[in-house]
């Protein structure tokens, strides 16, 4: 009977979730007795520094959302870098009160173009949405003659950026909100039903008479309108919307959804490992800071963790067509 319960428990715990669980607190262990050792104080297990890393994560994690929904169909979003610029930087030179709807439906209209472009054309999503990256960025260095029409974002912006509610950070308070909706959506909708379904396999879910064109535009659509959200939050963050502003949230993205369990295949994957997934790449990233680690040393190790984690859980997977 024992080991038979053991054997049930091994099956139900969520081994990515744990292993990241494990990461982050080592990480926080590592990088404690860093600045015990040559600052002389425990700073990073403050509440202030603890809840600086969760609002710096807010920005990431709608990031890899978005992600989450694209790689659980057995695609990618390359495009994410240009979305969060494009959104930012029109949002911000519009301004008024309309200035937020208008990013969002910057990053609508470009999920429902690489949609349509992988579901419809049947092209490669790596291909294409690398492709409409590049296009976003020639058509906003043509547009703005390679500088931010405006670098000041709107007081809608600023305050949905740096304000607080009872002392949570609203950037916290957005992804939370994001977060159940995503949840809710992959694990109660038909929506995020298919989505797993058509990861699995994309034929039978077609010949059962779901149209599957329909919910990878649907799955890319959102992932851009995320994006885009994202980029609006980092501007009134920043105080400013820039070039390139989205180049950094891209590889961390997708380290947050495979390092939280989701097949890169596609078809398996749960979102609170793609919370926890985030949560570690933000602290690896301010501890490194903290020890001074170059930009050159944070991306090899990104890229390491990557493929460490494909090597662990992408052994057996089968590709499909």
């Amino acid at each position: 009977m024992a080991l038979s319960q053991m054997s049930d428990l091994r099956r139900h715990i969520d081994r990515p979730l744990l292993f990241a669980g494990i990461f982050i607190v080592a990480i926080l262990v590592v990088g404690t007795a860093y600045t015990l050792v040559f600052e002389g104080n425990a700073a990073l297990l403050s509440p202030t520094y603890l809840m600086l890393q969760l609002k710096v994560a807010s920005f990431l994690g709608i990031v890899a959302a978005g992600m989450m929904i694209v790689v659980l169909l057995g695609h990618i979003d390359l495009s994410v870098p240009w979305t969060m610029a494009a959104s930012a930087m029109l949002a911000a030179a519009i301004g008024g009160p309309f200035a937020i709807p208008i990013g969002l439906g910057v990053g609508l209209a470009i999920g429902l173009f690489n949609g349509i472009g992988v579901a419809y054309l049947r092209v490669p999503s790596m291909i294409f949405t690398l492709g409409v990256n590049v296009m976003l960025r020639g058509f906003m260095v043509m547009l703005t003659g390679g500088f931010s029409p405006s670098s000041v974002p709107t007081p809608a912006m600023l305050w949905i950026a740096k304000g607080d509610i009872v002392g949570i950070p609203n950037p916290v308070i957005v992804w939370v909100l994001v977060s159940l909706a995503v949840s809710f959506m992959l694990r109660r909708t038909p929506l995020g039903r298919y989505i797993y379904a058509i990861g699995n396999r994309e034929a039978a879910v077609y010949l059962s008479g779901v149209n599957t064109r329909l919910v990878v535009v649907a799955s890319f659509a959102l992932c851009s309108t995320l994006a885009a959200f994202a980029g609006i939050l980092l501007a009134g963050y920043s105080s400013k919307a820039f070039q390139a502003m989205g180049d950094p949230y891209l590889l961390p993205s997708i380290a947050a959804v495979v390092i939280g369990g989701t097949n890169i295949l596609g078809g398996s994957g749960r979102y609170a490992g793609t919370i926890a997934g985030t949560i570690l790449i933000v602290l690896l990233q301010s501890v490194l800071s903290v020890m001074q680690m170059p930009e050159a040393g944070r991306q090899i190790i990104y890229g390491v963790v990557i493929v460490m984690m494909l090597l662990a859980y992408g052994r057996g997977a089968r590709l499909r067509v």
